[in-house]
């Protein structure tokens, strides 16, 4: 499965880089105000959490088990869920409901399996 996350933590990063150009470049004409910080949030969260799949990725392949999947799980739809539903907000002024506090929190769940794992033998 690691590569799975590698593959993942890729595409999140290249994502976040793309949304990033075009926040500095071609948002500022489009979004108001509170737009822009929104999608600043949501890109932040998008680039940490790619980097954090990719360190699950070479963590999963060095450690094995369920505990490192688990956290690549929690990131990668976390991901989805969060970032989704910021930019939903950010850029259609869409309300998803609960979908982006869901999504941290499977965020944070992500954190606290990488914990877990790096304390099993």
């Amino acid at each position: 499965m690691h590569r799975l996350w590698l593959f993942l933590g890729a595409i999140a990063g290249l994502g976040a880089v793309a949304l990033s150009a075009w926040a500095a470049h071609g948002a500022p004409a489009r979004l108001d105000a509170r737009a822009l910080g929104a999608l600043d949030r949501g890109i932040t969260m998008q680039g940490w959490h790619a980097l954090a799949l990719v360190g699950v990725a070479l963590w999963a392949d060095r450690q094995g088990g369920w505990l490192p999947n688990l956290a690549g799980a929690g990131f990668a739809l976390g991901l989805l869920l969060f970032c989704g539903g910021v930019y939903a907000s950010a850029l259609g002024g869409v309300s998803l409901g609960p979908l982006a506090p869901v999504g941290g929190s499977l965020l944070m769940g992500g954190w606290a399996m990488l914990a877990a794992s790096a304390l099993r033998r």
